[in-house]
């Protein structure tokens, strides 16, 4: 039993980069699917600005409320932005974006394309002479790639100015002092480790949400399937991934 299901994940990561080279080979077309890529670059990015801008909003709120409560016995408020602005930067805007956008958009993109295996337009294509691979999912790696990074800023922006009004209302701190404390301890590795983050983790939540439908069966059932995996495995690949880039950046 042990070995057949270590079989059965050897095998998964095998095709998984099987269709990850055949969905690259597929950039000498990137022409011929400018349409599917800007659909592609709508859905993950357009559509997500909505919710990724309310949660970025409150967690940045929650951020400067519980970090004043953390470090008043220890440093004045004045260093509240730079914790705030740290936290958010480095961790909490990468992370809850990509996780965000697994759920909403890794969900869809399994959905999707399984629900185009099962119905046979997947093999459809492949008679006509059409790459399933460069046609469906090389343009949802693109958008995730540009996007998941464009959305993160936006969450940084969001969160950081949601934190300083929050604490100008309630802790009663000048943006002054906020934004002062951001200013003197701010370290450009933390941004551009942020983003370097967001781009592994865009490719993984295209990646595995466009493989989990590639390979969907058991009509309804197998895109239900397929949807639950790409969230789940995405999801923990991320917090994985998140772990192993920090190491790696500020270990």
């Amino acid at each position: 039993m042990v070995i057949k299901k270590l079989i059965e994940v050897i095998t998964h990561i095998g095709e998984f980069f099987i269709l990850m080279k055949d969905s690259v080979l597929g950039v000498t077309n990137l022409y011929k699917i400018r349409k599917e890529l800007l659909r592609q670059l709508e859905f993950f990015g357009v559509n997500s600005i909505p919710l990724v801008t309310f949660a970025s909003l409150f967690t940045g709120m929650v951020s400067s409320v519980q970090t004043a409560y953390q470090i008043r016995d220890y440093a004045p408020l004045d260093f509240l932005g730079a914790g705030v602005a740290k936290a958010v930067m480095v961790e909490l805007g990468p992370v809850l974006t990509a996780l965000i956008i697994a759920g909403r958009v890794g969900a869809g993109i399994a959905a999707e394309l399984g629900t185009m295996r099962v119905t046979e337009q997947i093999d459809a294509l492949e008679v006509i002479g059409i790459d399933p691979a460069g046609f469906l999912v090389l343009p949802r790696l693109i958008a995730g790639l540009i996007m998941v990074p464009l959305l993160t800023v936006l969450a940084d922006f969001v969160a950081i100015t949601g934190s300083a009004v929050i604490s100008k209302l309630i802790l009663d701190l000048d943006f002054s002092i906020f934004f002062q404390g951001i200013k003197l301890f701010f370290h450009s590795i933390e941004l551009f480790g942020g983003l370097l983050k967001s781009v592994v983790f865009g490719f993984i939540i295209a990646a595995v949400g466009s493989y989990s439908g590639y390979i969907a069966k058991e009509g309804a059932v197998g895109v239900g399937k397929a949807t639950t995996r790409a969230v789940v495995i995405s999801s923990l690949m991320i917090l994985m991934a998140d772990y192993f880039l920090g190491v790696i950046l500020y270990g």
